[in-house]
């Protein structure tokens, strides 16, 4: 392998993706409304193998507990390079008192001063991660090149 081959992104194994996951707190969920995409942003907090997040009434609550997958997205850039993960599972309304004091626990609060009343669970059946190291693009030699 030269220094042009250096790979684009670096695969993280699960153990890895749910620490990165775990240490984030804030994400993006993915949900599917009506055969349609929807993305909200969201505080969270994870304890393997499910997160949890709050919510009010309104378009991510059905979202999130219409029956469909979900996914949870986190990342991080520096100024070296970043890294993303992806955590993909089935979301229901979590209402079991111990698990509901279990997750008050952790410290779970609204980031903004509106009333959440609804714990969300997504029982996170896949996980996923990669990293990413910042460079310029390498050179390319022309008679490497395909021709048409």
């Amino acid at each position: 392998m030269s220094d042009n081959d250096v790979p684009a992104a670096t695969e993280l194994g699960a153990g890895h993706s749910w620490e990165l996951l775990g240490s984030a707190g804030y994400g993006r969920l993915a949900v599917v409304i009506a055969g349609a995409p929807e993305i909200f942003p969201v505080n969270f907090v994870a304890r393997h193998p499910t997160v949890y997040l709050r919510t009010g009434e309104g378009t991510k609550l059905f979202g999130a507990t219409v029956g469909h997958p979900v996914a949870l997205e986190v990342d991080q850039v520096d100024s070296t390079g970043a890294w993303s993960v992806v955590a993909k599972g089935t979301p229901r309304e979590a209402i079991a008192q111990d698990e509901v004091d279990a997750v008050d626990q952790l410290g779970l609060e609204p980031w903004v001063p509106t009333v959440k009343r609804h714990l969300i669970a997504i029982d996170v059946t896949s996980v996923s991660g990669r990293r990413f190291e910042f460079g310029a693009e390498p050179e390319v030699d022309p008679a490497a090149e395909p021709t048409d």
